[in-house]
């Protein structure tokens, strides 16, 4: 026992005359030696080690050192001098996690949702065909657009939106679709396609396409086994008994097509009559039929697997049909029934927007969000509402708690046909009181089956109307050529199988003032050209400091940097037959925007007696005239010409929207304020 307890004893040896830590030494043979106890070697070995009795190792202070063995280590870690830093220590970790923790999920309650990819910069609609031809036959194809991305990316477009480009036959603008997952020669091969997909997101862009479910060509394979009656595919169409005799077919009832006439046409094989809504050549699929939902999702992922970033859904209106057949109402009910063969001559109760359509609507979204739950690969979906009264196209952003499109495309202001400030006041704020709160509104001023701007307006208005497309609130949408000007080209023998007064704004892009305004090295195009291509190109603006491509370029990169466009507050300040007059700022920045646009004849506006404390000269930022450009404008007596305007700059922490005179004229889509503190921006303003 008295062994063992030496032993014990051991471990707290002191070490006072030598450096050697023995605390790592085990089972080593260490010589012992035995030198004479009165000799120095002897003398210093045992005052190098000492082996404390009882009662020493009570007294003595034991220090930490390298190698203790566990026994040692927990007396000391015991002791308050270590234990309390410790504990200081570990607690202070938690509350930082913790406080960590709580300032993100701050953060994440009180900022506002991030803009998506469609919402953050302008789209740029391309007519495929007359955009640029690669192979010289005097048709646009896939590599034309490839070859182009560079131009698109100098306007600061974020989204390409491309027109129809499936397999079809020539009829109504190739939307009668033989085949929805094939590319139509004409525009090139899947391989074009998918390396043009590639380019255009390696450019940091992204694409949408069109997409027509409601009908397809009489090409289409469905078709053919619809009209012979096999399988499945016997009810793909809408299909119902008519009598057919000496080549005079007498319909169902008196349904017209969009076109004019009725809308059912006597098939020779299945001796049935079958319902379209365009063209003969374009029969209504029947979405009554499960079958028929099920094929167009298989479309739709067949294109988002693809790539494809989002959808154009056109025609949507049209998905569904009463069942009852009923006759329409007619519009003027003295009119004889047997005159009536213009569309526009029936209320279209029993053709459009029919019960279920929406959710058919709806389903095409859940189809599209299983390939959005990837980040920033969030897919976007768009409906075409043309015609269609400011409810009934409101109706399409769903309801608040189901989703629909992301916004039903904005087509009023593609059909004015005249322009004041009171009629661009009335578009403006019958979209933005309509709209549900939280979503997102967008404008366009042309596309592929309206008129072109200057044909329409006039050349003046190509800059204004620009600028008031980049300075409302929401996602600006170009058709190619708005951005320099482009107009219809005059009507002449198309030879094509179209409706002439549709095709004139779908004339090639004008790049340059060589044969065929660079849009092709071919002998032909598909289309003429404009004859002002020479003096309205691509080419012939970049050179210009006053052209409408560099005030474009420049209202776009305004738009792009300026959180005062992207999420600030819309304000209205005045309208009348000439000129309207509105404020964009957001809560947070001491700056406003004040936009003054003149439609009318030629105006003085006193901008003081319309904002309170207006300093007396503002600086212009930008102007559709550049010589005006950094300049400063008397706030009393502004002078615009017909087709002017400008884009003024205002320091002031007195915002408008704060105040009650113009607190019922001030729309925002998405709440924010900005902390230049902290540089974000948060909800809770």
């Amino acid at each position: 026992m008295a062994e063992d307890r030496r032993k014990s004893d051991s471990i707290q040896m002191s070490m006072k005359g030598c450096r050697t830590n023995n605390g790592f030494v085990q089972n080593e043979d260490i010589p012992e030696l035995d030198p004479d106890p009165g000799s120095a070697v002897g003398s210093l070995q045992h005052n190098a080690v000492s082996i404390p009795g009882p009662q020493e190792s009570e007294l003595q202070v034991i220090r930490p050192y390298a190698g203790m063995p566990k026994e040692v280590l927990f007396q000391f870690s015991s002791q308050a001098r270590y234990r309390v830093p410790r504990e200081v220590l570990f607690w202070l970790t938690v509350a930082t996690v913790l406080l960590l923790i709580g300032a993100t999920i701050t953060i994440i309650a009180i900022s506002p949702k991030c803009l998506d990819w469609w919402q953050v910069g302008p789209m740029y609609q391309i007519y495929p065909r007359s955009f640029k031809d690669s192979d010289k036959d005097g048709n646009g194809d896939l590599k034309g657009i490839q070859n182009k991305l560079d131009y698109i990316t100098s306007l600061n477009i974020k989204t390409v939106w491309l027109t129809s480009f499936y397999k079809s036959s020539l009829k109504d603008f190739r939307y009668a679709v033989e085949d929805f997952q094939e590319i139509d020669p004409l525009f090139g091969t899947m391989t074009d396609f998918e390396n043009l997909v590639a380019a255009i997101h390696d450019k940091g862009l992204k694409l949408i396409i069109d997409f027509i479910p409601n009908h397809t060509s009489d090409k289409h394979a469905w078709f053919q086994l619809s009209r012979t009656q096999t399988g499945k595919y016997t009810d793909y169409y809408i299909w119902h008994d008519c009598t057919h005799e000496n080549d005079t077919t007498i319909p169902p009832n008196n349904w017209l097509s969009v076109y004019g006439n009725s809308s059912w046409h006597f098939d020779e094989v299945r001796k049935q009559c079958y319902f379209h809504q365009f063209m003969k050549e374009q029969p209504d699929l029947n979405f009554r039929n499960p079958a028929v939902q099920e094929e167009i999702k298989e479309i739709i992922q067949f294109w988002l697997a693809k790539g494809v970033d989002g959808f154009s859904f056109d025609a949507v209106k049209f998905l569904l049909e009463a069942k009852h057949l009923r006759d329409e109402i007619q519009v003027n009910k003295l009119q004889s029934p047997d005159t009536v063969t213009h569309y526009s001559e029936l209320y279209h109760d029993f053709t459009t927007t029919q019960v279920g359509m929406h959710d058919l609507v709806r389903s095409f979204r859940q189809t599209m969000d299983q390939y959005s739950r990837e980040p920033g690969r969030y897919r976007f979906m768009g409906a075409e509402a043309q015609a269609e009264s400011i409810d009934r196209t409101m109706m399409y952003y769903g309801l608040p708690f189901t989703q629909e499109a992301d916004f039903p495309f904005n087509y009023y202001l593609t059909t004015l046909d005249d322009l004041s400030g009171n009629i661009v006041h009335e578009v403006i704020t019958s979209w933005m009181e309509n709209m549900p709160e939280g979503r997102w509104p967008n404008w366009m001023v042309g596309g592929p089956d309206s008129s072109r701007l200057t044909s329409r307006l006039g050349n003046q208005y190509v800059n204004i109307m620009n600028m008031l497309l980049f300075t409302l609130p929401g996602t600006p949408i170009t058709y190619y050529g708005e951005e320099i000007g482009m107009g219809n080209i005059l009507a002449t023998d198309l030879n094509e199988n179209y409706d002439a007064n549709t095709l004139l704004s779908k004339s090639p892009m004008q790049w340059d003032n060589s044969s065929n305004a660079g849009f092709s090295e071919g002998n032909h195009t598909w289309l003429p050209t404009n004859s002002d291509y020479h003096v309205v190109n691509v080419e012939v603006q970049k050179t210009q400091p006053s052209s409408a491509l560099k005030l474009y370029q420049e209202l776009s990169l305004l738009h792009s940097n300026e959180l005062l466009f992207s999420r600030g507050w819309f304000c209205l300040l005045r309208n009348d037959s000439h000129s309207v007059v509105y404020t964009r700022e957001l809560d947070g920045i001491d700056k406003v925007f004040i936009v003054v646009l003149n439609f009318g004849e030629s105006t003085q506006l006193n901008l003081q007696e319309m904002i309170s404390g207006l300093p007396t000269r503002l600086r212009i930022k930008l102007s559709t005239n550049s010589t005006s450009k950094g300049s400063e404008v008397e706030t009393h007596g502004i002078f615009l010409e017909k087709g002017d305007g400008v884009i003024l700059e205002h320091n002031t922490k007195n915002l408008l929207h704060h105040q009650t005179a113009f607190r019922d004229k001030c729309f925002v889509s998405n709440r924010a304020c900005y902390s230049s503190a902290l540089n974000i921006l948060y909800s809770l303003c």
